[in-house]
């Protein structure tokens, strides 16, 4: 898959593609960035991208000509199958990003995310262009490099061979839930006063099945105390077992 990525920050970019082990799936292309440097698309001597909103107001507003260039140029170097491409653009107003958007991300072929900044993108490109509107949650940041690069690395570790085989299928949201704790060596920790934090002994079982349902009931336990609408949509997919309900029936809410 291709991501085509208009920005006028194309330098923030460079360390995300080549450190952790997201790298690999760039590396080998299964997910191809291509940046495209906005100011590139500018026409002036100054390589303006911006200017002051009609009407008045703070701030400053992306130019519609200089993104359509660039939109333009993506199109074409990308030749045929560009006509269904997904064109996103990051915004407080937009969907918000969840594990089932990445999914989709990730099972497609890619698409051209536009990374807006000062005051927002000129509405006339928005409107002709952008198929996908999309939010991190409920707060505002300074430009959309930083969500693209969220969806980038989300779509990323998605990709067969970047991660162990099982080790995204165990993720938060990979079934609706949030993930449970994880453990690792010493077997006991020390505390402040002399005594000792243990790993639980279920893990020390050796008992697959054991382990297995002690997860799955501590990712319940954390879900219900801290997502409890994610139970609810769990419930009503079908996705809790008799046992499952049987286990939150017993937790103290």
């Amino acid at each position: 898959m291709r991501f085509d990525i208009v920005t006028i920050f194309p330098e923030l970019f460079a360390p995300h593609l080549t450190q952790g082990v997201t790298r690999r799936a760039y590396e080998s292309r299964q997910v191809d960035v291509r940046l495209w440097p906005l100011r590139e698309f500018a026409t002036d001597a100054y390589r303006r991208v911006d200017d002051r909103p009609f009407g008045g107001g703070p701030g400053m507003v992306m130019l519609a000509e200089p993104l359509e260039s660039a939109l333009s140029a993506v199109h074409a170097d990308r030749a045929a199958g560009t006509e269904t491409l997904p064109v996103v653009h990051f915004t407080p107003a937009g969907r918000r990003l969840d594990q089932a958007l990445v999914q989709e991300f990730a099972a497609g072929n890619g698409a051209v995310l536009l990374c807006g900044r000062y005051e927002g993108i000129d509405q006339r490109v928005l409107d002709r262009h952008v198929t996908h509107q999309i939010s991190l949650g409920d707060y505002v940041i300074s430009g959309g490099e930083l969500a693209a690069l969220v969806l980038l690395d989300a779509v990323a570790r998605l990709q067969p061979g970047v991660l162990s085989a099982p080790s995204h299928e165990q993720d938060s949201f990979s079934d609706g839930l949030l993930e449970g704790p994880a453990y690792s060596r010493p077997e006991h920790l020390p505390t402040a006063d002399g005594g000792a934090d243990a790993v639980p002994e279920v893990l020390l079982s050796g008992h697959h099945g054991r382990i297995a349902r002690w997860r799955r009931e501590q990712s319940l336990a954390l879900t219900v105390r801290r997502r409890p609408d994610l139970i609810a949509a769990a419930r009503a997919a079908g996705r809790l077992s008799t046992e499952d309900e049987r286990y939150l029936a017993t937790l103290e809410l």
